[in-house]
């Protein structure tokens, strides 16, 4: 599908997103919707801090979590196009510690609430981790951000390990399955951060700002929450998911320690920091104001599905990863038309306290949403979609 856009009409979008405070008591949301570089559509509505009093606005500052990964997978890319890293090579080629890796003897994938530990049997894994498996979620990682390593590596370094350091405790941790066969949401993009530091010789945070969002003029982007942005940073709940009542939540609990540069869930940005990202992958890697941050190809590399069978079971087993859609090199990405308003190759991923991010390429269009709450029951399965469809709808 491509949009030929004449007169466009957000107000069913408007009125969908209005409805949403009544609806999941989302207090402060934000929603930017681009087309060629050019904004067709923004609402920003309600308050950004916990006594309701700071309306939304542009200078506030999300957790974005999950919605970092395409930062991670960009950034790789643009290692990947000059021959810095190889998608085929094995993991171990840039972090040694990898070489060797042990798979848990029974472990059954879905089964997430019995993880295996230092004391589960285990066999040592046939299959070298790829990069690519990283970046497809089949290295065998798992999601365990509290396993005994990684506590012990917290612990010994006074809980200033590094995003280098902490790979070993990653390193550690048992497989789930053997590396390559099977799909499971992971770590997997922390250690592509590791990976990125080995071979650019920067911190994962520096070169994320320095290569991705300085080309695209922006500055206003960070992974550790700096004290003077206190007062910027968007109210964060959560909600118990046995009580169902929401509290104020703060942190970032995938932040595995004070220097550690989570490439699966640190980035913290504005809504529009974020959304000139996705603008640029939107069309063809080049920012609005001329920069090219990706090649086309690079994009396309990125967005092409790559799960089989077996492991397109596993990535649908969850809620979160919707009808219609396959995953990419750390993106999900709409195979079947049928089932959304947006077109085939649309894709893009979330964030756990709500974030949306959709990169259109066929169409340079791009849509990022914010609000903050983790544990929000439907976001994912119903307010993303519905985003996704009313946007479409309000375009055509």
């Amino acid at each position: 599908m491509f949009l030929l856009v004449r007169k466009m009409s957000f107000e069913k979008l408007t009125r969908y997103m209005e409805s949403l405070k009544d609806s999941h008591d989302i207090k402060g949301l934000d929603l930017i919707v681009k087309k060629n570089h050019k904004v067709v559509y923004r609402h920003k509505q309600g308050f950004n801090d916990y006594s309701c009093s700071r309306a939304v606005s542009e200078n506030d500052l999300y957790y974005l979590y999950s919605c970092t990964k395409i930062a991670t997978m960009t950034a790789c890319m643009q290692l990947a196009e000059t021959g810095r890293i190889h998608l085929d090579s094995p993991v171990s080629q840039y972090l040694p510690e990898f070489s060797s890796m042990r798979v848990a003897d029974d472990f059954v994938v879905g089964d997430f609430k019995n993880m295996p530990n230092q004391s589960s049997p285990t066999h040592a894994a046939k299959n070298q981790i790829l990069i690519r498996d990283l970046m497809a979620m089949t290295a065998g990682l798992s999601y365990n951000t509290t396993s005994e390593p990684i506590l012990e590596w917290k612990e010994k370094s006074g809980n200033k390990a590094s995003t280098r350091e902490m790979m070993t405790a990653i390193a550690q941790m048992p497989l789930l399955y053997e590396p390559g066969t099977r799909h499971a949401y992971s770590l997997g993009h922390d250690v592509i951060a590791g990976v990125i530091e080995v071979v650019s010789g920067e911190k994962f945070s520096d070169y994320i700002v320095k290569h991705i969002f300085n080309p695209l003029d922006v500055s206003d982007v960070y992974f550790h929450l700096r004290e003077e942005d206190r007062e910027r940073i968007a109210a964060q709940y959560s909600i118990d998911f046995s009580t169902g009542k929401k509290s104020p939540k703060e942190g970032n609990s995938f932040e595995l320690t004070e220097e550690y540069d989570s490439g699966g869930a640190g980035l913290i940005a504005t809504v529009d920091g974020y959304s000139a990202l996705l603008d640029a992958l939107a069309c063809g890697g080049v920012g609005a104001n001329g920069n090219r941050i990706l090649k086309a190809e690079s994009i396309q590399t990125m967005s092409t599905p790559r799960l089989n069978p077996v492991q397109l079971d596993d990535f649908t087993m969850k809620g979160m990863f919707r009808p219609g859609y396959n995953y990419g090199l750390g993106v999900r990405v709409l195979v079947d038309d049928t089932k959304a308003k947006s077109p085939a190759g649309e894709f893009g991923w979330d964030g756990a306290a709500g974030a949306y991010a959709l990169v259109d390429p066929k169409n340079g269009v791009s849509v990022f949403y914010a609000q903050e709450i983790l544990g929000l029951m439907g976001v994912y399965s119903e307010i993303h979609p519905k985003i996704r469809d009313l946007v479409y709808e309000c375009m055509e």
